[in-house]
């Protein structure tokens, strides 16, 4: 097999996606694994600043990183490691967002280069009730105890690839796109943009100095407003993993539900209000995880009306994903 590669994840400060603090690599040839690196480094300056949340999830503080070098100088040795590798990522539309907004927040251009997504890629060879990466991973046969380490969910997310190559017969993955009548996406060369650094800048500084929580619109029952249901942006990427979905949200979201239906028809997606025959994904807030789904778990307080409709769905054969939260707020960015 000539499966060449590299797979890549990254890991941020905060809700900003110019802000990675760690990055893991794992370089397939042959189908095989065969070297790693991993960098631990301080985001741009002016977006260097740690969410609680964000440590709670990966691990990485401020102080493992005060003496490391920022992303700027770390770059270069990435791009060297990757080389002319295809890039592949699962959810490549975030780790493909942070280089570009860490690029654009460093001031400093970048190389193009072709990349491949293995949550695209997985709705096509499993049947799964989320497409999350330790879902996959399980899917795929790949160990993954630690998720959000950078090295090991880039690590599972070489194996998944490999593994999903091997169900379609593909020896490379240009071969693996064509198989699925896909056209393999391309990141072009990124040129920052300076004028725009100065708005992230003040941007970044009025986020690091927000400590109130977000307050969501709710109805006189306590429930997240639906508001209306912008259509989908036809013009968006097409290889965003949301384009094309028809998209329904349940639970309370951080950002107002309003919101959240206009990022998501920014990227391409359909939202509608309510769990169809049409509904191909569910983005779940607080209160309920994707696991419940796939234990059958309707314990009370748990399972939203929209999420029990799900299950049923799910029990006559229809596929919806299943989203957490967090997931989806990386993929609109």
């Amino acid at each position: 097999m000539s499966l060449d590669f590299t797979a890549i994840d990254f890991e941020t400060a905060n809700g900003f996606r110019g802000s990675p603090c760690a990055v893991g690599l794992s370089r397939v040839r042959g189908g095989r694994i065969v070297e790693e690196a991993f960098w631990l480094m301080r985001p741009p300056a002016g977006h260097d600043h740690f969410d609680p949340r964000n440590i709670e999830i990966h691990g990485v503080t401020p102080q493992q990183v005060a003496s490391q070098p920022r992303f700027g100088e770390v770059f270069g040795e990435i791009t060297d490691f990757l080389g002319a590798d295809v890039l592949v990522a699962h959810n490549a539309a975030f780790d493909t967002g942070v280089i570009k907004a860490a690029l654009q927040a460093s001031a400093r251009p970048g190389p193009a280069f072709a990349y491949a997504c293995t949550v695209i890629l997985a709705r096509r060879s499993y049947s799964l009730p989320s497409y999350s990466l330790p879902f996959v991973a399980e899917a795929a046969g790949v160990p993954l105890i630690h998720h959000h380490d950078a090295i090991e969910d880039a690590r599972a997310c070489a194996g998944i690839m490999i593994d999903i190559a091997g169900i379609h017969g593909a020896e490379s993955i240009e071969q693996l796109y064509q198989a699925m009548s896909l056209s393999l996406p391309v990141m072009e060369a990124f040129q920052p943009d300076l004028a725009q650094l100065d708005s992230q800048l003040d941007s970044a500084r009025l986020d690091s100095a927000r400590t109130a929580p977000l307050v969501q619109n709710s109805s006189w029952l306590g429930w997240p407003e639906e508001g209306a249901n912008p259509e989908p942006n036809i013009s968006a990427d097409r290889n965003h993993p949301l384009y094309g979905q028809t998209v329904v949200f349940t639970g309370n979201l951080q950002i107002p539900r309003s919101t959240a239906k206009v990022r998501a028809a920014e990227v391409g997606a359909r939202p509608a209000s309510s769990v169809t025959a049409k509904t191909t994904v569910l983005v779940v807030g607080d209160g309920f995880i994707a696991a419940d789904l796939r234990r059958g778990d309707t314990s009370a307080g748990r399972v939203t009306t929209k999420a029990r409709r799900v299950l049923e769905l799910h029990g006559k054969g229809q596929q919806i994903e299943v989203l957490s939260e967090g997931e989806f707020m990386q993929m609109i960015g």
